[in-house]
């Protein structure tokens, strides 16, 4: 075993290494290829155009707007899910009463992380065509149903939420409604995490604060936080991988798969209408091709700047 150990290793390794590149290394590097070409996807006629279709980005004005949408969601997701989350973990945790068994969570805390994280067992499309019933603009939509019931809207004027054309702060007001189905989904999961990483902490460390007369909300931006640090910067870098695609919300919820008038065009909305709507394949996989390639450096930058050494406790 010990003088045969590359041999055994690469015996267990080989079938599923194959598999991975066969299957995923190979479609991508094909990607790269058919972007540097005029590929329509239906006929095996292509010809090399070398960087025009990455030249071409630049100078779309679909593309420019869908990648400010896109950067909206790679700031507001992450943010808005990791504040909620880290907020639901600190108080199921440590933010109930002080015994004599030290600092305890809120009454029914392991309850409330079920139902927290119950819509992380669901699928992103079970997810969207639920959300879909509940905007609906007009009596059968849960929201718009009850505001009609109390008198605050009116059937003839209802909340048009995914055909709202009219920006909020800037934005159009489509994506905010995405951004809250978003932050809804996810932040059950990142909650769990930040639980299972706050159990870690001794709670000694929360006891002697207190006891130094810290509150609660001192407790969690000098201990909680900095000892979380590590865990909040992986769920950043997922959730960022998330925001860059939200294709799935977007191609059920909203009309036209990007509308009204593609006010929630994203980089996958429109990269799947280039490619399969006006067959513009090899245009289509140089999009894909940059959306990896950006992924991929913001990633690194992310785990870059917040690297730091381990903190023991």
């Amino acid at each position: 075993m010990r003088h045969g150990v590359a041999r055994f290793v690469t015996g267990f390794l080989a079938l599923p290494v194959g598999l991975y590149l066969f299957y995923v290394v190979w479609p991508f590097l094909q990607a790269a290829g058919y972007s540097l070409t005029d590929w329509g996807g239906y006929s095996d006629r292509q010809q090399f155009v070398g960087l025009e279709n990455y030249l071409r980005l630049f100078s779309d004005e679909l593309i420019r707007k869908a990648f400010w949408h896109n950067v909206f969601f790679l700031i507001t997701v992450p943010l808005f899910t990791i504040a909620l989350a880290l907020f639901l973990a600190f108080l199921l945790n440590v933010g109930g009463r002080e015994d004599k068994a030290g600092i305890r969570g809120v009454f029914g805390s392991g309850l409330y992380k079920v139902i927290f994280f119950f819509p992380q067992v669901l699928s992103l499309v079970v997810i969207a065509v639920m959300w879909q019933q509940i905007y609906r603009a007009d009596g059968q939509g849960l929201i718009n149903g009850m505001l009609m019931k109390i008198g605050l809207v009116s059937e003839d004027d209802p909340i048009t939420f995914m055909y709202d054309p009219e920006p909020f702060l800037g934005v159009p007001a489509v994506l905010w409604w995405l951004l809250l189905i978003a932050v809804w989904s996810g932040a059950g999961f990142y909650m769990v995490l930040f639980s299972a990483a706050m159990q870690s902490i001794p709670k000694d460390v929360y006891e002697a604060a207190i006891l130094d007369g810290a509150g609660r909300f001192h407790t969690f931006f000098r201990i909680t936080l900095p000892l979380l640090r590590d865990t909040v910067s992986v769920a950043w870098v997922y959730l960022g991988f998330i925001a860059l695609d939200m294709y799935a919300l977007v191609f059920v919820m909203t009309p036209s798969q990007g509308g009204p008038n593609h006010a929630s065009e994203i980089f996958a909305s429109v990269l799947n209408f280039t490619a399969f709507q006006k067959g513009q394949f090899g245009y289509a996989c140089a999009m894909g091709v940059a959306l990896a390639i950006f992924t991929i450096l913001l990633a690194a930058l992310q785990l870059r700047i917040t690297r730091r050494e381990r903190i023991e406790y």
